[in-house]
């Protein structure tokens, strides 16, 4: 696999930053040099299904922080923190398809803030496509009538804070099987609520 970047002499903010150094409204400016990658195999230890799905979309290796998040959510309780665009999401999504993938009835509840960031993570889960993985988003759109089949069915629950303080955890009976066979939590907090919610 051939990675190509393109690095440009100009940035198209250079002439904003340069008149804020004249007129010394900018107070500070830094920046982090880059670093070559490391990556790293797609572990022996994962599931089958998981490693047939990277390679069918083209991923035959790792970058090194997510292989080692990985083992780390074997491991234990894990936090990630890595800048935008890192490949984030496979440090989490590996460990929980790895996990659906040995226990039929594990379950998984992802939370996020917004709505956006749910349907964004549900389309990555379903384009690894692990037919194992059942994901379905949970929140004040979903309708009535599927709500049930959603608590029945689905294997990775999408919801966010609202919905589970104001329509997961006050339902908790109807929710029994969930909690009792969840295995993964997963809590964006890289984005936050400002405002009315913060």
């Amino acid at each position: 696999m051939t990675r190509v970047v393109v690095v440009r002499d100009i940035e198209p903010w250079d002439a904003l930053l340069d008149a804020g150094r004249e007129d010394e409204r900018l107070v500070m400016q830094a920046s982090q040099h880059p670093r070559p990658p490391r990556e790293a195999a797609i572990p022996d230890e994962l599931h089958p299904a998981v490693a047939d799905a990277l390679l069918a979309r083209g991923i035959d290796r790792l970058w090194s922080h997510q292989a080692e998040a990985l083992h780390a959510a074997w491991a234990g309780p894990t936090i990630v923190t890595t800048g935008t665009a890192s490949g984030k999401s496979l440090c989490f999504q590996l460990p929980t398809l790895d996990t659906l993938c040995r226990d039929a009835r594990a379950r998984a509840l992802y939370l996020y803030p917004t709505k956006a960031l749910a349907q964004d993570q549900a389309r990555s889960l379903a384009a690894l496509g692990v037919k194992r993985a059942r994901p379905a988003i949970y929140d004040g759109d979903t309708p009535r009538e599927q709500r049930a089949q959603i608590r029945r069915r689905a294997n990775v629950i999408l919801t966010n804070p609202d919905m589970l303080h104001l329509g997961i955890l006050p339902n908790h009976r109807a929710w029994a099987d969930v909690f009792a066979n969840l295995a993964v939590v997963v809590v964006d907090e890289a984005h936050v609520y400002r405002g009315v919610f913060g």
